[in-house]
C-alpha cells in the first residue's frame, strides 16, 4: 500500500501522530522536494530508501511508489501541508488505481493554518467574515474564469492565496479591480512555522513593496481581508445571555 502523508506546514512537530508513525515504519519515502522540512526525514528508520521527487515526472513518481509496494516496503508519499491542497495527488491516486495498487491518505496541517497562527489571527470573526477562500493567482497553471481573483474579491470574505507571491503586485491589483479597497488589510507569511518564518503586514497598496524590500518571492502565503483588522463582534456562543444545549443564558 502507498500512504499519501501530509507533512504539515514545516515545523517537524506539526505533523500528526499517524504521519509520525508511518514515517517511523517507512521502507521507502518519496518526498516533495525542498518544501518538506528535512528534519522530518530523520524520523525514518535506518535503511529506508529516500527519494526527492523535485526532478521527477508523474510517471517516475508512480513507478517509484509501485516499486516500493512490489518490494513489500511501507511506502510513503510525503507531501507538504495537507496533500489535498495543491498537492497534485489526484493524478497519482488515479495512476495507482489503474495499476491496482491500494493507497490511503493521511491529512496534514495546512500552511494556511500555520500562517494564521503566525499572525495570531482568526479567519472567521463574527460581524466580519464567516467565509474563508483558498485560491491562487493564475500562472502556468490556469484558473477557471469563474474563480478569477477579481471575481473572488467581490465576496468580501477572508482570503488566502497560495503559490502567488511571485505575482503579488498583479494579485493585489486584481483584488482592487474586483472591489477591494486599496487600504484592505493584507499580510504575507513566509515559511510559516519554519525557523526562518517571516511575517509582513500592510495593505493591498503597500504589501507588494514590503515583499520586494524583504526579497520574498516564493514559499509564502498572501492573506487578505478585514479579519486582519481590530474590529469584530464578540462570539454569541460565549455571551452570558446565549442559551444552548449545555448552558442556559441569563436574561
Amino acid at each position: 500500500m502507498v500512504h499519501f502523508v501530509g507533512a504539515g506546514p514545516g515545523a517537524p512537530d506539526l505533523i500528526t501522530l499517524r504521519a509520525a508513525e508511518l514515517l517511523a515504519r517507512a521502507g521507502m519515502v518519496v518526498y516533495a522536494g525542498s518544501l518538506v522540512n528535512p528534519a522530518l526525514l530523520e524520523r525514518v528508520p535506518t535503511g529506508c530508501e529516500i527519494h526527492n521527487s523535485a526532478s521527477m515526472t508523474l510517471d517516475e513518481v508512480v513507478e517509484k511508489l509501485a516499486e516500493g509496494v512490489s518490494l513489500g516496503l511501507v511506502t510513503v508519499r510525503l507531501h507538504t501541508g495537507d496533500p489535498s491542497l495543491y498537492g497534485a495527488i489526484r493524478e497519482q491516486m488515479d495512476a495507482l488505481r489503474e495499476r491496482g495498487i491500494p493507497f490511503d491518505v493521511t491529512p496534514g496541517v495546512s500552511s494556511f493554518c500555520a500562517a494564521a497562527a503566525a499572525l495570531e489571527a482568526e479567519f472567521t470573526l463574527p460581524g466580519v467574515s464567516q467565509t474563508l477562500i483558498l485560491s491562487r493567482m493564475e500562472g502556468r497553471t490556469p484558473v477557471p474564469e469563474r474563480e478569477s481573483v477579481r471575481s473572488l474579491a467581490a465576496h468580501g470574505a477572508s482570503m488566502v492565496f497560495f503559490l502567488s507571491t511571485g505575482l503579488i503586485e498583479e494579485l493585489c491589483s486584481e483584488l482592487k479591480a474586483g472591489g477591494c479597497a486599496p487600504d484592505t488589510k493584507a499580510a504575507l507569511v513566509y515559511k510559516a512555522s519554519w525557523p526562518d518564518e517571516q511575517t509582513l503586514r500592510g495593505t493591498l497598496d503597500t504589501l507588494p513593496a514590503l515583499a520586494a524590500e524583504a526579497g520574498i518571492r516564493k514559499t509564502a502565503l498572501v492573506l487578505v481581508g478585514d479579519f486582519l483588522g481590530d474590529s469584530y463582534e464578540l462570539s454569541r456562543l460565549y455571551s452570558p445571555e446565549f442559551s444552548h444545549e449545555y448552558r442556559k443564558g441569563k436574561s
